[in-house]
């Protein structure tokens, strides 16, 4: 049994091999929707305005990151390509805020998806940047443009490993599923538990 003490939430930002954890921890994801929610918020860095880009599905699992000088057609054509590239299926819906730039790439990149844009629709994108500015906050900023990529990609999987939907859950099965995923997380990291 593990109290929220014990949750590993720290571990990503002392860790130099995080990327080496999550990858496994993304190829272990459940089924992913095909419903896609699209959203960017600014990021500073060094006094520099920077665009992080997040893709979250139907069920609130973090697709993609990325952070980019830009908020332009060009932009979101390049998060689209990783995205696809990243996931290997081509979305049936995509849900975005009204920037004209998604529509513009999207007819560029993917011509047969179903686009809708409504700021009240896409409160699942918008909800998911909330950990990231927790912990941009609590890292007292990010210090490089590289260094917030590298940990926004390991951070996004490994936090959603240990966040299983409290709200969807009984009691005891959210004792069930953390455990599991402590005894996952303990193959992944090579962890031998000692009496």
């Amino acid at each position: 049994m593990y109290s929220r003490h014990q949750f590993p939430g720290e571990i990503i930002s002392y860790c130099k091999f995080g990327q080496q954890y999550a990858n496994p921890l993304r190829r272990k994801r459940p089924f992913i929707a095909d419903k896609w929610h699209l959203d960017e918020v600014v990021v500073t860095i060094k006094g520099k305005q920077y665009y992080l880009w997040r893709a979250v599905d139907a069920e609130s699992t973090v697709l993609g990151v990325l952070l980019q000088r830009h908020r332009d057609t060009h932009a979101a054509a390049r998060f689209f390509h990783k995205l696809l590239k990243k996931q290997g299926f081509v979305p049936r819906m995509m849900v975005t805020d009204k920037l004209k730039s998604y529509e513009a790439a999207k007819k560029r990149v993917m011509p047969s998806v179903e686009h809708r844009t409504h700021k009240g629709l896409n409160n699942r994108a918008e909800n998911s940047h909330q950990p990231t500015r927790v912990r941009e906050r609590r890292m007292r900023r990010f210090k490089s443009l590289g260094q917030a990529q590298r940990f926004l990609s390991a951070f996004e999987p490994i936090r959603g490993h240990f966040h299983p939907k409290q709200h969807e859950l009984s009691a005891k099965r959210y004792r069930e599923q953390l455990c599991q995923r402590f005894e996952e997380w303990r193959e992944i990291a090579c962890v031998r538990v000692t009496a």
